[in-house]
């Protein structure tokens, strides 16, 4: 299959583009390259720098790239930030994502994977959470994430675009020479593992007062390549539209416990200081992920605490500068 992969050189987008690749799929990563890394496209992928605001130049990449399916991971992703940048959030996040579909409607692509996220739920109401949850986002990330959902919806109905929406719990890991290299790094692992190797003075826990069993924020972790395989076996099922699932592992982790798990896993003690809790962040996020093993039989297999942390410290210990060595 021919795929085109927004965000092909971020985080995900460029795990996707080397786990197709391995399947022989042909791949072309798209990026801006404003957060991306071009050293983290695998080698022998066709690559088009484009930002997808620009809705002429969108056009004329989807239209020459002669792809079969879209997978669409590129957006702007930060809680804090969306919270003091909200319209930076929305014109990349759904004004971008707009003239995506627009050039997928008029070129014909007709399957469509979209990367959504937990944060469209807000603060639930119960845990695990399951699809049909209530989506009250409480940051403008989340909110451009369930805007984008409902257009997609909309095109899917209207246009004949089949389609699979993921909303995504933590993404966390590495794969081999691919690893997590954001600048500024958000990420509770990167970001306990640059304190770790002298980048911080030390990990900040933002928030001790939550309503959660020690009083911090509690996540459910999914490592890098569980999260994309649900991408691959959603594309090979696209002959009709799979709508929304959960990827998560429905066990929550505390801040806490995450500490303790990255100093048992690196064998060193993390220098911790107590903080307040950042604008955005809800108490707890658990996903309810059967729906997505129901539909496509997707299982994590690489979601261990262990195995998280363990990759991604390898990755920084082979990549101490990130992408730039």
């Amino acid at each position: 299959m021919r795929v085109l992969v927004t965000g092909g050189a971020g985080y995900i987008g460029s795990v996707a583009v080397a786990m197709l690749m391995e399947r022989d799929h042909d791949v072309l990563a798209l990026d801006n390259l404003q957060r991306g890394h071009a050293d983290a496209v695998t080698e022998g992928a066709k690559f088009v720098k484009c930002d997808l605001r620009d809705a002429a130049a969108t056009l004329e990449a989807v239209s020459a790239a002669n792809v079969d399916a879209v997978l669409h991971f590129a957006a702007l992703h930060l809680v804090p930030e969306s919270v003091t940048q909200p319209a930076e959030y929305y014109r990349t996040n759904v004004v971008g994502g707009i003239n995506l579909l627009d050039a997928v409607r008029i070129v014909g692509i007709h399957k469509f994977v979209f990367s959504s996220t937990a944060a469209v739920y807000g603060e639930p109401e119960s845990l695990p959470i399951r699809e049909d949850s209530p989506t009250v986002p409480i940051n403008p990330y989340g909110a451009s994430k369930l805007m984008m959902e409902r257009i997609l919806a909309d095109f899917g109905q209207t246009y004949g675009i089949d389609y699979a929406i993921f909303r995504y719990f933590n993404v966390a890991g590495s794969r081999g020479r691919l690893g997590e290299d954001h600048r500024p790094e958000t990420h509770i692992i990167p970001v306990a593992l640059e304190a770790l190797t002298g980048k911080r003075d030390h990990f900040t826990v933002n928030g001790t007062d939550y309503n959660t069993k020690d009083g911090t924020a509690v996540r459910d972790y999914v490592h890098v390549i569980d999260l994309v395989e649900a991408h691959i076996l959603a594309l090979e099922r696209l002959d009709r539209t799979l709508g929304v699932m959960n990827l998560g592992t429905r066990y929550g982790f505390s801040v806490s416990q995450m500490v303790e798990a990255v100093e048992l896993t690196t064998d060193q003690r993390l220098p911790v200081v107590m903080g307040d809790r950042r604008p955005g962040d809800p108490p707890a996020l658990i996903a309810d992920a059967s729906r997505a093993k129901e539909i496509l039989g997707w299982e994590p297999s690489h979601s261990t605490l262990d195995q998280m942390i363990g990759s991604h410290w390898d990755w920084v210990q082979e990549h101490p500068a990130g992408y730039e060595r």
